[in-house]
């Protein structure tokens, strides 16, 4: 038996939380550290996200919570496309480098096109290529969600880069 949901939004009283204790305390949950990138009009485009996520098996469907102001989701919607690029433990300078100026994200990184044209970064522990489901509206970001068309893992055997307390880090399996 199958059931349908209706997608419902709640009116809720409005809460009064500190942003900075909020950041703080959420700084605590370590995260995975990627690297969303487009073929834009304007040329490559890339933005780093600590919220990548597996929505759904069944179609495959990947998910990520970009500002509502990035210029890369910009550049996402127009193109219809994106590529995850899962970052390792040897990438902090690329999980820096997307986070600085936009005009040198790109500078002196090797890509290859992926699937669905976006660039996927070479040297990254993985990658997603996506085609654009869904923009959702959620406060000041959105959810964006991608159908996954081709995907890879690459063969270096390193552990995935993490994001926690504000510092970079790799995962111990000891």
């Amino acid at each position: 038996m199958t059931t349908t949901l209706d997608l419902q939004t709640f009116e809720l009283p409005s809460v009064d939380i500190d942003p900075l204790l909020f950041r703080r305390t959420l700084g605590g949950y370590p995260t995975g550290v990627s690297v969303i990138t487009v073929a834009g009009n304007g040329g490559p485009s890339g933005m780093v996200v600590g919220t990548f996520t597996s929505i759904s098996l069944d179609p495959p469907i990947v998910g990520f919570f970009p500002k509502r102001d990035s210029s890369t989701l910009t550049d996402i919607i127009q193109a219809g496309h994106f590529c995850v690029n899962v970052l390792g433990t040897e990438h902090e300078h690329l999980s820096r480098k997307f986070c600085g100026p936009r005009e040198e994200r790109f500078e002196g990184v090797p890509t290859t096109r992926g699937a669905t044209g976006a660039p996927r970064l070479d040297e990254a522990l993985l990658w997603i290529d996506c085609t654009l489901e869904r923009v959702v509206p959620v406060g000041d970001h959105v959810l964006v969600t991608g159908r996954v068309h081709d995907l890879s893992e690459n063969n270096d055997q390193m552990d995935p880069l993490v994001f926690h307390r504000g510092g970079y880090f790799g995962l111990n399996p000891q």
